[in-house]
């Protein structure tokens, strides 16, 4: 069965880090923690990688609007 994209987001849900891809060209990796129908999230131990370094960032809110794509990060 094909499985729909909140329910892939609920599989990595508190469970694994994720890299959201944001308009400007920015990155964050985090670990999901929620998410709405808007697509606005919620990372913990969120960290943006500035100069080939990675920044943490700690707990951050992304606006749904400024989401290109999510997806399962590889360390």
């Amino acid at each position: 069965m094909t499985k729909r994209p909140m329910d892939i987001l609920d599989q990595v849900l508190n469970r694994q880090p994720v890299l959201v891809s944001l308009k400007g060209g920015r990155e964050i990796r985090g670990v999901l923690q929620g998410y709405d129908v808007h697509m606005n999230l919620v990372l913990d131990k969120a960290e943006e990688e500035i100069n080939g370094q990675p920044v943490s960032i700690g707990t951050l809110i992304i606006r749904g609007d400024n989401v290109i794509y999510i997806s399962p990060s590889v360390q």
